[in-house]
């Protein structure tokens, strides 16, 4: 019988058991996503990008959420001295990868988005993709979560020995 890639129970014992070094990286991705997705969109004030829409109340905790959760992830790719093989990209990489690039279109300016511009227009894209980006922050943030928890749950796993 083949069992769940994932598990909370599983999740939470991963998380549990990493040493000070996991919590480390994690407690410096969270900042570096925050910095890595914030900065261009202009979420995080900064010199070198600008807005032609103001910033939303809502793409403050979503840069929030993504920040946690991409920490998470990332901190999963970090090897422990003495642990068993890590999970491989298909537990949960891909959805974290996804996830991390649609927080990016979901806290962006809606009009400074080119791609979106081309396809629809200024007008178009704050009447039709502005109330999309929020609908976004949420499909990310769940992508991102669902990641987090395959790969926290992998870390926990028993290896499966092929038999000969």
């Amino acid at each position: 019988m083949s069992s769940s890639p994932r598990s909370w129970r599983r999740a939470g014992t991963a998380l549990r058991d990493w040493r000070s070094r996991q919590w480390i990286v994690a407690g410096a991705a969270a900042p570096a996503t925050a910095v890595l997705v914030g900065a261009p969109t202009d979420v995080v004030p900064n010199p070198l990008f600008g807005r032609s829409v103001p910033v939303q109340w809502w793409n403050y905790p979503a840069l929030a959420v993504t920040a946690v959760l991409a920490g998470i992830v990332l901190t999963t790719y970090v090897r422990r001295p003495s642990s068993s093989p890590k999970p491989h990209a298909a537990d949960g990489g891909r959805l974290g990868a996804i996830g991390g690039v649609l927080s990016f279109f979901a806290v962006g300016c809606p009009v400074c988005n080119k791609l979106v511009l081309v396809l629809l227009g200024a007008s178009g894209a704050l009447s039709y993709w502005a109330p999309l980006q929020p609908l976004l922050a949420v499909l990310s943030a769940g992508l991102l979560a669902e990641a987090a928890l395959r790969r926290l749950s992998a870390e926990t796993e028993c290896p499966v020995t092929p038999s000969a």
